[in-house]
């Protein structure tokens, strides 16, 4: 694969791992908290199972030559991408690389028929699945990334999405221009959420000299203030930034303001 190719790539068929310690971070467990009782973890194991068998993970990736740096955007493909500090923290670049993640539709279609049944317990579980699933899928991607452009001596930062870091979310659009989610059946409406919304967008930047920060976890790269979700703290000199919870629409706000916090 090249990291370069302006021709979409659809990838399936993608091993996907999921973290239990996710999906209980999106219940509102954190490190070193509340452990779940016996009852969370009974619906966890049968959430888990559930979602494995229903989830379709894919994702499609595009390419296009960077044509314009600046310190706060980027001219790709003939987009005019405003990222703050982007020149900064990525570095010089010769293409940027734009990708669609999914897990697919049917998991949240049972989501909302355990929710129609009230079963609001499985119904919220198995919500917090998909949501780590697709977080998961989005970085084996990213890393599938940086693995091929190895082979050309080039390097791929880490992720970013509109509405991370100051990068207004209405500059969804634009990455869909460059690449289209239609090939895995992803469509965007008119207030740039994503369906199924159990989807990530991205964007990377790709070159010889792209600054690639390997070694932080996305939280550390993100600087939202009093994120329910963060998983480390901020750190101020890595080389780029993402964060956690715009580029994607979750669905519900689990365990916090659904009323269904599992066993809390």
């Amino acid at each position: 694969m090249d990291v370069r190719s302006s021709a979409p790539v659809v990838l399936d068929a993608l091993p996907l791992r999921i973290d239990p310690a996710e999906v209980l971070r999106f219940q509102g467990y954190k490190p070193g908290g509340d452990a779940p009782g016996a009852e969370v973890e009974a619906i966890f194991a049968e959430a888990l199972a559930l979602g494995e068998r229903l989830m379709e993970p894919r994702a499609v990736y595009r390419a296009a030559a960077v044509t314009g740096q600046e310190p706060d955007g980027l001219e790709v493909g003939g987009e005019r991408l405003r990222i703050p500090e982007v020149g900064r923290r990525w570095g010089a670049l010769t293409h940027a690389g734009a990708a669609i993640c999914t897990v697919g539709g049917p998991l949240e279609e049972r989501v909302r028929e355990l929710f129609d049944a009230r079963e609001f317990p499985l119904a919220v579980m198995l919500d917090s699945v998909g949501s780590a699933a697709v977080e998961s899928l989005a970085e084996h991607v990213n890393d599938l990334l940086c693995q091929a452009a190895l082979a050309d001596d080039l390097r791929v930062t880490n992720r970013i999405s509109p509405g991370y870091a100051g990068w207004d979310t209405e500059e969804q659009r634009r990455l869909f221009r460059l690449c289209s989610g239609a090939p895995i059946g992803v469509t965007l409406n008119e207030a740039c959420f994503m369906t199924p919304t159990k989807t990530i967008s991205l964007l990377v930047g790709v070159g010889p000299e792209a600054r690639v920060d390997h070694y932080f976890t996305q939280c550390r790269r993100c600087w939202m203030r009093d994120c329910a979700y963060r998983r480390a703290p901020a750190v101020a000199s890595v080389h780029r930034t993402t964060g956690f919870a715009l580029g994607r629409t979750t669905g519900f706000a689990l365990g916090r303001t659904t009323g269904f916090a599992l066993g809390r």
